[in-house]
């Protein structure tokens, strides 16, 4: 009897203490928009997945030193993200906050949440601090081109790291973008480097990057 009850309170503990490992943290951006335009909502309902839903959230774990800082527990972990579709789990993250604007403002917030099985490249704040105020000013007056900017940052099916090694994708907003790289190192177009990477959600695999990528 009390064999088996040691044997109880071992497995007990070996759970408890094996449960923080499971949470880690890192997040995206969205907010809740009513109005979506109707092309890119038309593109992101087409995009199917070309791999299996499962194929993204079998690759490991997130990576990339801007995840360090990422709360462990809540809707801005890793946990809570995966439980959310991208823009609203991406909202999350401070460090996310101008993209969240932006996706605000072209009113793809709907767009993304309701897509299936996408690729999200997310720039952070600094990234965005990259492009001069005036300009910056200047597309997010625009919607058009805001619209045509935010959709190149999304690839209609769940890419793994592995796939990002030496990859051409075609993006919701009909260009294509290019990936390289190796296991915790991968840039896009040559130029953005994922800072956090392999980051899921209900919908979406999220890489943040720290540069807009611009259609070409």
């Amino acid at each position: 009897m009390n064999s088996k009850k040691i044997r109880r309170t071992a497995v007990a503990v070996a759970a408890a203490a094996l449960l923080p490992f499971s949470l880690a943290a890192c997040s995206d951006s969205g907010s809740d928009t009513k109005s979506a335009p109707s092309a890119s909502a038309d593109d992101a309902a087409k995009t199917t997945a070309s791999t299996p839903a499962d194929d993204g959230m079998t690759d490991g774990e997130p990576f990339g030193p801007a995840c360090a800082g990422v709360p462990q527990e809540g809707a801005g972990s890793f946990d809570g993200m995966a439980k959310d579709p991208v823009a609203t789990a991406a909202s999350n993250n401070p460090a996310l906050s101008t993209l969240v604007t932006a996706v605000k403002q072209a009113g793809l917030v709907d767009t993304l949440n309701n897509a299936k099985d996408i690729t999200v490249f997310a720039p952070t704040n600094e990234a965005f601090a990259k492009i001069p105020k005036a300009d910056l000013d200047k597309v997010l007056a625009d919607k058009a081109m805001l619209t045509k900017i935010l959709t190149y940052h999304v690839v209609g099916q769940r890419l793994t790291p592995k796939q990002l090694e030496n990859g051409s994708f075609e993006t919701l907003q009909k260009g294509m973008l290019t990936t390289t790289g190796s296991g915790e190192s991968y840039k896009v177009n040559g130029t953005a480097n994922v800072v956090c990477g392999n980051v899921k959600t209900a919908n979406a695999n999220v890489y943040i990057i720290d540069t807009v990528l611009m259609p070409k």
